[in-house]
């Protein structure tokens, strides 16, 4: 079968960059909205179980081809790897006192990782000096939005490790796309990633929470931003963004991360937005649009 990369690339990927980022950073906002009514494993409980609730009976009407085993072993693969680890780590890094600003900036590092290593792990051409330039404008915005505002913090070093721990899970998903990714089914990806990551997530909240749950309105609207935004289209988006283009391009989008991340919260929660934070989006959006530009 042939891999994903090896197919022409859709004429939409073009604004696929910053349309994943503008999905994406609403994520930070929607689990601060759901911690403070169910614990960190158990709102990733009731996610994955809430989207292969969706995606089930859409599977089973549609009958989609079935993947061959490589293909599902990937995707296995990418279910523990993105869907499990990562956001478990995200949950459980807020839980421990990451702010969300803070936690986007360390996420927001992951071009630099992909940078450094694609060449080596999946045989991307380096990114150049052009793409080095827009690497670091985007690690400077990212750092004036972070030491902008005191709505970004970090207290306890288990918060600060579970954070360390998503940066690198987000990093080695990223390069096993875009070094195994094959073309599948979007139902189909989605059913076997969001299954085994609730497969994985359901003892671990058994074991170590009391998973009691408090009903509250702002539960119900992050959790509803987190399945069908977060889970659904996002990073549907990210990975045909990773099977068509080059690793790090596709990856240098998580520089807009933490001011979109600070925006949002400041326009839902009200944690302020400071102007050193909106001249840093100005910095960030300059850097990402060097490297993600067409050379």
């Amino acid at each position: 079968m042939k891999t994903a990369a090896s197919q022409p690339r859709p004429a939409w990927l073009v604004a696929a960059p910053f349309l994943f980022v503008s999905l994406w950073s609403g994520g930070f906002t929607a689990i601060k909205l759901c911690l403070p009514h169910a614990e960190p494993m158990t709102l990733q409980v009731m996610r994955y179980a809430t989207v292969v609730a969706i995606l089930l009976p859409l599977w089973l009407v549609l009958r989609p081809a079935r993947p061959d085993r490589a293909t599902l072993m990937h995707l296995v693969r990418m279910g523990l790897l993105v869907q499990f680890a990562y956001f478990a780590a995200m949950n459980l890094a807020m839980a421990n006192g990451m702010g969300a600003g803070t936690i986007a900036l360390l996420i927001g590092l992951q071009p630099v990782l992909v940078a450094l290593l694609a060449p080596v792990v999946v045989g991307d051409p380096p990114v150049g000096t052009r793409g080095w330039i827009g690497l670091m404008l985007g690690l400077l915005g990212a750092g004036l939005v972070i030491s902008s505002g005191t709505g970004f913090s970090a207290s306890g070093w288990l918060g600060l490790g579970f954070a360390m721990l998503a940066l690198s899970v987000m990093t080695s998903g990223a390069l096993l796309e875009r070094k195994s990714g094959r073309s599948t089914h979007l139902v189909t990806a989605n059913l076997v990633m969001c299954s085994v990551a609730l497969v994985a997530s359901l003892p671990v909240a058994w074991f170590t929470e009391t998973m009691v749950v408090d009903w509250a309105p702002e539960l119900f609207i992050g959790l509803s931003y987190m399945v069908f935004v977060n889970s659904l289209i996002s990073l549907s988006i990210l990975f045909a963004m990773l099977r068509h283009g080059e690793a790090t391009r596709a990856s240098s989008v998580f520089f807009l991360v933490p001011p979109l991340a600070a925006l949002i919260a400041w326009l839902v929660l009200g944690d302020e937005m400071a102007w050193l934070a909106i001249a840093g989006t100005a910095v960030a959006v300059l850097g990402v649009a060097l490297v993600v530009a067409k050379r």
